[in-house]
């Protein structure tokens, strides 16, 4: 609204101008008097004028006394008139002249007879017709500017009338694209569920963790059933006018009643659908009136035949029980983390259209990937992609994979980074106390790559890879958890006699964990099965009044179980470290020349071999793997200078053809890239050998 009346406000200012500007011109000889010719005449025999110059079929005059200043005459005159003929106005001032009576008289005279240029002529009328065009386009504007502030209330969703996503494209989902595809049969074919008496589903709710697929489910249904699609955000429809949300949701499904059988899809709908009267201030009440509007449209007294309501949400705890019941979302559908069959699924069709080496193991991937969305599968492929393009190479290999599943999951490598051999030192103590208490218990996560490279605000890492994907997990298992977790702490106070504050993170996770079984899990004996309902995250709206739901007495024991569990698995995990010292040494040594290592490395190291036969496998892998890289980027430049060639002659027969170059010339690069294509085959054959 404020650029409006900006540009409102120049046009008036440029009108104003002209106006200005036409009186000027049309005003500009304000003491002109018009006299007649004989009155002209009179003048001139009474020696009143001293000049005239004569423009086309004026006279312009200048008198003698108390007129304009010579200078500027003719801009300013005194009197203009007009004549008949040419002729007696020459002879007549002529003849004046020419008396001795007149000699103190004389009338200086310029004459032009062609007239005033045809700009000079038409510009009073030029300028009220540009006054006429301004006036327009100010009215034009006033107008526009009005119709904005009748469409500001108009819904903001966007409508795609086919989506080019189909249920192939989306994986991992197998339950949920089932539950969706009856909403598809629901709008191809209505008639066999009318039959039968059953109604149409009025909305469905999407409900999972981010990144799992949720709006792309809702485009796929777009794409199955073939009809218009209403995408809309749940925070476009709250502005900070009163009243402006309510009339968008009447606008929204307005449109879609015209486009009907048609979908809506309101991505977070957490945004406008939180519970009534959670508000800690009056900027609540205008979604909650969008709300209420939204509920009316949804299950009203005016029913909304062939409109579906997609809604998708990562909260489905805070919104109102109103919008959840039947009727309106009849159904809520849980998208889940993928599991291995899924995310290899997921990991195929993100890796359809990018080039994969031979040694790419999909299932593999797919185990190295647990706990990852669909949203972070994509992300870790196209930073791989990445990462081999950078390399000037044609193929994605297990080496990128490798790397971009790290920074997806810690953040790149900072190699750069000055640290002291004694920061080296502890790190690789640390890392190295978290993998040999995995590795000593049965139930923890194998270990998949040990490095004191720093990574984002890590300054090493131990990484451990969940092959099961167990969605329950035991007691014991949550302890073992703990007690790795606690295994840097417990190798740094063995070793090094003394402690640091590395173990930061470590602690805070692992207080978490002890805290939720207590709390939650009902895993302590004293506390017993009493859910104490402590919850990570709070909705502040509705959580800010309600106090704590059990005694004083109760908080102490649970700070006394947390603490009970957390030493008990310290001590385990020091008790380990001390039985597997020999083997920290030897991890420590290794890591401070290698950096990082990976499973195989780790084995053979817990196993007993030396130190020094571990480098010498490690060296002969990192021989070969940067052989492979070598001729990957050899093929690469060669796929390059092979098209490079083809361009090179397809320029120089167009040229031949137009003339630009002769034919010798044209069988001369023929030559040269022959002979340039026989040392490429040479390069490939020496490389076989």
């Amino acid at each position: 609204m404020k650029e409006n009346t900006k540009k409102v406000i120049i046009y008036l200012a440029v009108f104003v101008l002209l106006l200005v500007l036409v009186y000027m011109i049309s005003n500009n000889n304000k003491n002109d008097q018009k006299i007649s010719y004989t009155e002209f005449i009179t003048k001139v025999e009474a020696g009143e004028v001293a000049e005239i110059d004569v423009l086309g079929d004026t006279v312009r005059i200048r008198m003698k006394e108390d007129g304009v200043d010579e200078d500027d005459f003719p801009k300013e005159i005194d009197y203009f008139c007009t004549y008949m003929s040419v002729d007696q106005l020459v002879e007549f001032v002529d003849t004046y002249n020419a008396d001795p009576l007149n000699e103190d008289n004389i009338i200086e005279a310029t004459y032009k007879f062609k007239g005033e240029s045809v700009l000079v002529t038409i510009l009073p009328y030029l300028s009220v017709g540009i006054m006429i065009i301004f006036g327009f386009i100010i009215f034009k504007n006033f107008v526009s500017a009005n119709n904005k502030g009748m469409t500001f209330s108009r819904s903001k969703a966007k409508m795609v009338v086919t989506s080019k996503i189909r249920f192939t494209d989306v994986a991992g989902a197998d339950e949920e694209k089932e539950e969706l595809r009856e909403l598809v049969e629901f709008l191809k074919t209505p008639q066999r569920f009318i039959a039968l008496g059953a109604r149409i589903p009025k909305g469905v709710l999407l409900v999972g963790p981010p990144g799992t697929g949720k709006t792309l489910l809702a485009k796929a249904v777009a794409g199955e059933s073939n009809v218009p699609f209403f995408s809309i955000s749940g925070s476009d429809f709250v502005e900070m006018y009163v009243g402006v949300g309510a009339s968008r949701v009447r606008d929204l499904f307005d449109q879609a009643k015209k486009h009907a059988p048609c979908l809506i899809f309101i991505d977070e709908i957490d945004a406008v659908g939180r519970q009534r009267g959670a508000g800690l201030g009056g900027g609540s009440d205008e979604r909650e009136q969008t709300l209420n509007q939204l509920l009316v449209e949804l299950d009203g007294f005016e029913s909304n035949e062939g409109i579906i309501v997609l809604a998708a949400t990562n909260r489905s705890d805070i919104l109102d029980p109103a919008l959840m019941r039947p009727g309106r979302f009849d159904r809520q559908v849980y998208v889940h983390m993928p599991d291995v069959k899924g995310r290899e699924e997921i990991i195929k069709i993100h890796a359809r259209n990018k080039p994969m080496d031979s040694e790419v193991d999909f299932k593999r991937v797919a185990r190295l990937t647990s706990g990852m969305s669909g949203a972070d599968i994509e992300n870790l492929l196209n930073e791989a992609a990445i990462l081999a393009a950078r390399d000037n190479r044609l193929s994605i290999t297990m080496v990128d994979i490798t790397e971009g599943i790290n920074k997806v999951l810690m953040g790149p490598q900072k190699k750069s980074r000055l640290i002291t051999p004694e920061d080296k030192k502890i790190t690789a103590i640390h890392e190295g106390g978290h993998a040999i208490v995995a590795h000593s218990l049965p139930m923890c996560d194998k270990v998949q790559e040990i490095s004191i490279v720093p990574r984002g605000d890590a300054g090493g890492y131990t990484l451990t890879l969940d092959e099961k994907d167990a969605t329950h997990i035991t007691k014991e298992k949550l302890l073992q958890t703990i007690t790795m977790i606690l295994g840097g702490r417990a190798a740094e106070s063995i070793v090094m006699k003394d402690v640091t504050t590395g173990a930061s993170n470590d602690m805070q996770r692992a207080t978490e964990i002890a805290r939720r079984m207590v709390a939650e899990w009902g895993m302590s004996d004293d506390i017993g099965l009493v859910s104490l309902n402590h919850q990570s995250e709070i909705f502040v709206g509705r959580d800010y009044q309600k106090q704590i739901a059990y005694s004083e007495n109760i908080a102490s024991i649970l700070d006394k179980e947390i603490k009970k569990i957390i030493d008990s698995c310290f001590e385990n995990a020091k008790k380990i470290i001390k039985e597997k010292q020999s083997v920290l040494d030897g991890l420590v040594s290794l890591l401070l020349k290698k950096e990082t290592i990976y499973t195989e490395e780790f084995d053979l190291l817990y196993n007993g071999t030396s130190v020094e036969e571990i480098i010498k496998v490690i060296d002969r892998k990192e021989k070969q793997s940067k052989k492979r890289q070598k001729t990957l980027k050899k093929q690469a430049e060669q796929s390059s200078q092979k098209r490079d060639f083809a361009v090179r002659l397809q320029t120089a027969e167009a040229l031949f053809k137009a003339g630009v170059i002769t034919e010798k010339d044209f069988e001369k690069v023929k030559n040269d890239v022959k002979v340039a294509e026989n040392e490429q085959k040479d390069d490939k054959n020496s490389d076989k050998k």
